[in-house]
């Protein structure tokens, strides 16, 4: 190791157990968050879409996207969005149509139905941040800084990802 190098340094158990505990905290706070979803769902009688679906519709929004732009984009893994995307098609949440280019490749964009769910998702998320400031459980210095650390922690994955050591 030359001069320049730097030695690890070992991680404190305190760290170690500081991160462990973020790590368990994205995921419960991901299921809370779908059944947050759910049952905002079962109170408005939306009975034939679930959580995770709403999510995909509310995150394609106004666009028309390929199942493999939205796994590229990180927001699902490969199965589980042609499973759902091929469900809201069915379900007249969406419509679907081959590229032009690339006939092997589906192109999908909300229905009006679609767009429907996709506004019950927006006007509950716009409840719990105005819930979180009015109440002053978290301001938007704080939810910047959540914010910062977590893009952080996504650019150290991605990078774990695409460069093995």
């Amino acid at each position: 190791m030359s001069r320049h190098e730097q030695m690890p340094t070992p991680v404190t158990q305190d760290f170690m157990g500081s991160y462990l505990e973020s790590l368990a905290m994205v995921e419960r706070l991901h299921r809370l968050l779908l059944d947050v979803i759910k049952d905002e769902f079962e109170r408005l009688g939306l009975l034939d879409i679930n959580a995770v679906q709403a999510l995909l519709l509310f995150n394609i929004g106004e666009n028309e996207v390929t199942a493999g732009e939205l796994k590229s984009r990180g927001y699902y893994q490969g199965s589980n969005v042609s499973y759902n995307l091929k469900k809201l098609v069915e379900m007249g949440y969406m419509h679907h149509q081959r590229c032009e280019i690339d006939r092997r490749s589906v192109r999908v964009r909300l229905t009006e139905k679609g767009r429907s769910v996709r506004t019950h998702v927006e006007e509950l998320f716009e409840r719990h941040a105005d819930g979180l400031k009015t109440k002053g459980l978290i301001g938007s210095d704080g939810m910047e800084d959540i914010n910062r650390a977590l893009k952080r922690m996504e650019r150290y994955w991605s990078d774990q990802i695409r460069y093995i050591y």
